[in-house]
């Protein structure tokens, strides 16, 4: 007679709550290149076999140390007003991506994604699909003329100018002169919606 109760013991999930947390805590502490697979062992208080039967790689860790939140912020909602909203998108993202965590993680991640191109897709897909889904409706309602051909192109134009922004400034200088940034992101955002609509 056969059973199919799996066979080992059951995945414990406080375990990989502490690993997580242990990611990023050591993010914080000593960067992405000190948080090694072994250090994040010995803080969670776990053998580096049970992490590496979770995440393949010290990539797949920190990255969904630094990108697997259950709630990540949300997206502000529209107010009517393409430039305010375009604003608050631009808050929102610098915000989440200057916590001391991601911060440190953004750096490693992008050199490990240079040469695994795979990995990045898989971020994207992760992260953006949602997200970017949310800036068409932003724009198709603020530019009702346009047609959908045309808000598909703003909406990659303008989603692909607020990641590639924030994530620069949010490396490079986290909140310094944060709302003059935000200010000044959201106007060329504003424009280059607006740009061939």
């Amino acid at each position: 007679m056969t059973s199919s109760t799996p066979v080992g013991r059951p995945r414990n999930p406080a375990k990989d709550v502490a690993v997580l947390q242990a990611t990023r805590d050591l993010l914080v502490e000593v960067g992405y290149q000190g948080t090694t697979v072994l250090a994040v062992a010995r803080r969670a208080g776990v053998g580096a076999p049970t992490i590496y039967r979770r995440w393949p790689t010290k990539e797949a860790l920190v990255e969904d140390a630094a990108f697997g939140h259950p709630r990540p912020a949300p997206v502000p909602r529209p107010t009517g007003d393409l430039l305010a909203d375009l604003r608050a998108w631009v808050q929102t993202f610098l915000d989440w991506l200057a916590q001391p965590a991601i911060r440190a993680a953004l750096p490693g991640l992008l050199a490990a994604y240079h040469s695994d191109e795979r990995a990045y897709e898989r971020l994207v897909l992760r992260s953006e699909a949602d997200v970017r889904s949310l800036m068409t409706e932003l724009l198709a309602s603020a530019l009702p003329q346009a047609a959908p051909e045309e808000i598909a192109a703003r909406t990659d134009t303008v989603f692909d100018v607020l990641v590639a922004t924030t994530v620069v400034r949010a490396m490079t200088r986290g909140h310094q002169d944060r709302d003059a940034f935000c200010a000044r992101t959201a106007g060329a955002l504003y424009t280059l919606a607006r740009a061939t609509a």
